[in-house]
Parts: structure tokens; sequence; C-alpha cells
């Protein structure tokens, strides 16, 4: 009995061991899936070797992969790759020569210090003639600005640092319609120069030119733009006569990640006083796997435009001399003002006739010096045909495809712009909520690229404030006309109690207010 109760014993333990070894060896088994799932995290700063200065914006990309990301204004990075090590990574910029690591272990910190390589301009660019070569290869000026550029300019927004290349001008139409002007051959529009967004062409259909960067692109998703100030007529077709502006947005599987933007200042002039400026956006980029990736960014601009109140004159002074500006004085009779619209409108009035017809004794005409003479209508100041405003808001979405998870893309790309602004050509347009969308579709590799995309606008409450003024008054022109000739006959036949008879120029000031109280309409802020 003894025997048996041992060996009994002996039974339970050798199972209960043999229980305990299957758990071990199922809970090592978890344990090596879990590890094998896990991804791989690696960090680091990528930092001049020169000066041991951070390098922003350098891309961190897995080799053989489309996985990777940039640093950020501090040189850091982080990148999860799921991937067990060993793997190699490249990290590489313009302007500096590019480096391998290899990544061992988990949680692996990556300094990397780059070589700059200032001397060799092994840049390559596509605008030139439309197949890859070296700048210096280049037959055509070529001037450039990339994402550091950018954030190193001055200028308020990365369009006006386009002023800084060489050969380039910007015109001012208004705070937010700038015009890209290149070897002083254009107008203020510049309706001869193309600007490509992403390959679109960014002009206004109606008004078949680029309203600056109202459509363009928010700064934080600018990778490159890039300037050909001469003609390029042969290459992109007469709209580039005068040059050609391209502009290129980061792509998601190359550039992910969230960023965001904040300016705030005062813009101040005499007339419109001080007032606040402000421009902020966002830009959010997410690669969901090496098949697809998509980003949204959306900027938004609003601020005061100047005042023109530049309420002067310009008379021909004659051949050979220069125009001068005079003030119109008190009492003139035919004008026609810079910024005052609607008193372009004159008609030849015989008051001599007039006085004889109304009753006047001929002699009497005769003896007052009544003649033919031009009388301009009162016309209306600028800044009661215009708020001065100014709003800028633009969106992008983009959903970019690598169905084989290579080189092969397609993008599916809407841009959205809306916003008020003033445009200074013959004359001033106020170019109210204006709404302008396109939408893009592309497939591209490295050996060909399809690209189709439509553009569509609505002008919203856009209109001449010139011929506004005009059409205004000569709504009423034959009523005002008469009303003034009315009045200044009375006035200067002694025919109204109170006035003094044969005083001309008291007359006609008389006669304007009489007929611009009765036949000009008042302008509040809250209707122009």
């Amino acid at each position: 009995m003894n025997i048996r109760k041992k060996l009994y014993f002996a039974t339970l333990i050798t199972n209960s061991n043999y229980i305990i070894m299957r758990k071990l060896l199922c809970a090592i088994l978890m344990l090596s899936t879990t590890l094998m799932m896990a991804q791989t995290t690696i960090s680091g700063t990528i930092t001049d070797e020169g000066s041991g200065q951070p390098i922003p914006g350098a891309n961190v990309k897995v080799v053989g992969k489309s996985l990777g990301t940039s640093a950020d204004f501090d040189g850091k990075f982080t990148l999860d790759v799921s991937q067990n090590p060993p793997f190699t990574v490249e990290v590489s910029i313009i302007g500096y020569s590019s480096t391998t690591v290899e990544v061992t272990s988990n949680d692996q910190t990556v300094d990397v210090s780059l070589t700059e390589t200032a001397t060799s301009l092994d840049e390559v660019v596509v605008s030139a003639s439309r197949t890859p070569e070296r700048i210096m290869e280049s037959p055509v000026t070529i001037e450039r600005m990339d994402v550091r550029a950018i954030r190193n300019t001055s200028s308020p927004t990365f369009y006006d640092g386009l002023e800084n290349l060489k050969g380039v001008d910007i015109n001012t139409n208004s705070l937010t319609n700038k015009s890209v002007n290149t070897r002083g051959f254009a107008t203020f529009a510049n309706t001869r120069f193309m600007q490509l967004v992403d390959g679109m062409d960014n002009s206004s259909p109606a008004l078949n030119f680029a309203l600056g960067n109202l459509l363009g692109m928010n700064e934080l998703d600018v990778k490159t733009v890039e300037i050909l100030p001469g003609a390029s007529s042969a290459l992109y077709g007469a709209n580039a006569f005068n040059g050609i502006l391209f502009m290129q947005s980061q792509n998601p599987f190359d550039s992910p990640g969230f960023s965001m933007y904040g300016k705030s200042g005062i813009t101040s002039s005499k007339d419109a006083g001080d007032n606040q400026f402000v421009d902020f956006g966002f830009r959010g980029a997410y690669a969901f796997s090496e098949k697809f990736a998509a980003k949204a960014t959306f900027s938004y601009l609003k601020g005061t435009e100047w005042y023109a109140e530049d309420y002067n004159q310009y008379i021909d002074g004659g051949a050979g001399n220069a125009d001068v500006r005079t003030p119109v004085a008190a009492g003139q009779l035919a004008f026609d003002q810079a910024n005052i619209y609607g008193d372009e409108v004159a008609v030849p009035l015989d008051f001599n006739a007039l006085a004889v017809g109304a009753g006047v004794p001929q002699f009497v005409a005769d003896a007052l010096g009544l003649t033919q003479q031009t009388i301009s209508r009162t016309g209306y100041k600028e800044k009661d045909l215009t708020d001065y405003n100014a709003e800028s808001a633009k969106a992008n979405i983009s959903l970019n495809f690598r169905p084989f998870a290579n080189d092969f893309e397609i993008e599916l790309n809407s841009r959205f712009g809306t916003g008020s602004t003033i445009y200074q050509g013959a004359n001033r347009y106020n170019i109210k909520n204006f709404f302008m969308q396109q939408h893009k579709l592309e497939l591209r590799n490295k050996n060909f690229m399809v690209r189709g995309y439509v553009t569509a606008e609505d002008a919203g409450d856009s209109y001449d404030m010139r011929f506004t003024g005009i059409n205004m008054n000569r709504a009423t022109a034959p009523q005002w006309y008469e009303a003034y000739a009315q009045t200044y006959i009375g006035g200067i036949t002694g025919q109204i109690p109170g006035f003094p008879a044969g005083d001309s120029a008291a007359a006609h000031n008389l006669a304007r207010q009489q007929a611009d109280a009765a036949f000009t309409p008042q302008i509040s802020k809250s209707s122009g």
C-alpha cells in the first residue's frame, strides 16, 4: 500500500509539472508574437555639421519603403515603423549630402550631422524643358524658393517673399491681391504671366489672370516655388509670354503630420488709421498605410485695404510738359478727380439759349455774359463705393493612392478659395464675395504623368467702381441737368429771392447744391 501511494503521488507531481511547462511555453509563444508585431520607434536630431544648428524640414525615410517623416523646426524627429530591426533609414534635404544610418534596436536614438553641398548645385528641376536636368544646365533662368527660404523670409506671406528673387517684382493691387511681374514688361494684372499650382493654371476664367494667392497655396503646404522670368511660350503657350510661376505642394506620403501658424499685426496709414490684421492656418497630413494617404489645409486672412483718397485731378499741361496735379477749386464746372467716380459724366449746356427759352430777354442774357459751358456731375468718393474689407479663405483636400506600394500614384485634389479684394487695372474693381474652385485627377510615376482638372468660379458681388459711379449718375442725368440749369438761371438773373444777381460763381455753386440734393443719391457705409 505504501508503494502504491508513493507512485500515485509521483504521478501527480509529474502531471503538475507538465501543466506548468505547457503554460510557460504558451506564454513564451504569445510574448514572441507580441514582440514580432510591435512597432519600432526611432528618434533623433538632424544638425548642420559645420555650425551645429538644427536643420528643419530634413527628410527621414526607410530605405526601400514609402515610409518616412520630416524634422521639425528644432531638427528633431520621431519615426514609427512596423518592421523589426535591422533596417536602414536615409536622411536627406536639398543643399546637403544625404546619409544612411543602420537601425539595430528599438527606441534607438539617431543623431545625424549633414554636410552642406553649397557648391555642387546638382538640384534637378523639371520646369525648364519638361525633362529632368541640372539647374546649371537649364537653358533659361530659374529662380527658386524652397521650404527653408519660405520660413526665413521676413515678408508677411511667402507670396510677398517672391519679390526677393532676382528679376521678380510684385505689383501690389491690394492687401490680398498681388501680381507677379518679371523683367518689367507687364501691366498691373500681367495677363501674359502664367501661374501653376500643382500643375493647375489658377487664373480666373472670367478675368483671364491670376488673383495672386487667392486660390493659391497654404504656406505650410508649400514644397517649392519656381519662377521662369523669361518668355516660356514655346513650352507653355501664349499666356507664358512674360514668364511662369510653379508652386508645388507637399505630398502626404512624404510629409505627414499636423502644423499650424498664426500671425497678427496692424496696418497703419494716414487715411485708414490703424486696423488689425490677422492671418492663420493649419495643415494636417497622414499616411494611413503604404497605399493610402490624405491631407487637408485651411488658411484665413482678414485686414483693411489702404484708402484711396486722392481727390486731385490730372490736367494735361500740353505737349512736352509733365502732368500737373491740382486740387479742384470751389465752383469749378468740369472736372475728373482721381478717386471720385461719376464726375466723368459731363454735358455742354448753352445757358444763353436756355435763359432765353425760360423767358429771359436776349439783351439781358447777353449782358450777363451767358455762354455755353461744360458741366460735370458731382461724383462719388471711392470710400463710399466700397467698404475696404479684405478677406481671403482657402482650403485644399487631397487623397493620394499608391495601389502597388511603389512610385505609381493616383491623386484626387480639390481646392477652394473665396474672399474680397480690390483689383487695380485700367479702373478700380471691387472683387467682392468671389468664389473659385479647382478639382484635379492625376496619375503619375517616374515614366509618365496624366492630369485632368476643371476650374469653376463665381464672381459674387464684384463690380467696377468707376462705372458704378458713372451709371449711377447717368440714371438721373436729365433731371439733374434740368434742375441745375433752372437754378443757375434763376440765381444769376435775380429771380431767386435773397440771391445776388449777376454772381455767376455763386449761382453755379447754388445750382450744384440744389441738383445734388434732389437727384444725387446719398450713399452710406451700410449700403455701399
